[in-house]
């Protein structure tokens, strides 16, 4: 694709990612009911989502758990040692697990629903993952360091601990144990990677593919407001807590998605932090 034509394209996201009507899109898609093969009344909606979340098919899938740890790892390295040469395959990698997200997480085969999606989570997850991999294409996402207030790195141990997950998935309490960096289901959970993301991206700004962030925080705080209404079960108290970081950087990115700082102020920093 000419490069002029990746300009127009992506100017065009980023003048519709802003407008009124694509925020009500995404609140009339909380309004589609989740899918069962044995069907359900509306009134079950909660109830069917949960028995999805609890029984879905991310958590037949451990053997993939280590290596879905272990490539952020690696990739967040790349970028700070190969900067712009590593972008678009971040990027892929990004939309690849955004996919996965959407189809391991948000479908499952219960005993009393049969087999069931939840629909709006899915749409959602597959729009977020089409801005990742266009964002592969357009490689607006500029990761050569800039210079950066100390302050906004505020991000980076919150996104460590959604990353992390300390979480005992038997009695859903809190166990540090150092494995966990390695081994658990967090590198293939929306709520736990996108934290990670979306820190990235922040720490980037506004050098960065700004569709792409606007999408990602849009979607981060429709699910975390999701997840904070857990509170009301003390229970998941520890697991509801792990989800804050997904809630707070998500509107972080909100409102750097509308800072209006010039990129060439930008540019001109990092020419200055390179001398």
């Amino acid at each position: 694709m000419k490069e002029g034509t990746l300009k127009k394209i992506q100017a065009k996201l980023e003048l519709v990612t802003q407008k009124w009507w694509f925020f009500l899109f995404f609140i009339l898609l909380q309004f589609i009911p989740s899918y069962t093969s044995k069907g359900h009344e509306w009134a079950e909606e909660g109830m069917v989502i949960r028995e999805i979340f609890s029984n879905g098919i991310v958590f037949n899938c451990t053997a993939l758990y280590p290596i879905f740890k272990i490539a952020p790892i690696i990739l967040v390295i790349f970028i700070l040692f190969l900067r712009n040469k590593v972008a678009p395959l971040f990027s892929v990698y990004v939309a690849i697990t955004y996919v996965l997200f959407a189809f391991l997480q948000n479908i499952a085969v219960t005993e009393k629903y049969g087999l069931g999606i939840v629909t709006r989570n899915l749409v959602m997850f597959l729009i977020v993952a089409t801005f990742w991999f266009w964002e592969a294409l357009a490689k607006k996402n500029d990761f050569i360091p800039q210079k950066q207030p100390l302050w906004k790195y505020w991000v980076v141990p919150l996104a460590f601990l959604a990353f992390w997950f300390p979480l005992n998935p038997d009695t859903l309490t809190p166990d540090f144990t150092p494995i966990y960096l390695l081994t658990n289901v967090a590198g293939l959970a929306f709520c736990m990677m996108t934290p990670v993301y979306l820190a990235i991206l922040t720490l980037y700004h506004p050098r960065i593919n700004l569709s792409t962030l606007m999408i990602t925080r849009l979607v981060g705080i429709i699910i975390g407001f999701y997840n904070m209404l857990n509170f009301i079960n003390p229970e998941r108290w520890w697991l509801v807590t792990l989800h804050i970081p997904l809630l707070i950087i998500s509107i972080y990115g909100f409102i750097l998605s509308f800072r209006k700082e010039p990129l060439e102020e930008a540019k001109r920093g990092q020419e200055t932090s390179l001398r």
